[in-house]
């Protein structure tokens, strides 16, 4: 019985490293896709840092906005 609780409480301690493991990297792959667009935006239209820097932190916030609302879900689940 006892053994049968460790695993269980194991679980949820990896599935929570897990989780923040893969938003981390969510957030940089997001954050370089964005920039690289607004890269190329600019780089159309001749504007200089203002859609990379613009798209960049966008991304970010996008992002943060869902981690943070995947953990207020998950808060009320527990």
């Amino acid at each position: 019985m006892l053994a049968t609780h460790k695993t269980h409480q194991d679980h949820k301690m990896y599935r929570a490293i897990f989780m923040l493991s893969s938003w981390g990297f969510v957030i940089v792959i997001a954050s370089f896709l964005f920039l690289y667009a607004g890269y190329k935006l600019d780089e159309l239209l001749g504007t200089s840092p203002n859609f990379m820097f613009g798209l960049f932190f966008l991304a970010i916030f996008l992002c943060i906005g869902r981690l943070y609302q995947d953990a207020w879900r998950r808060r009320k689940d527990v």
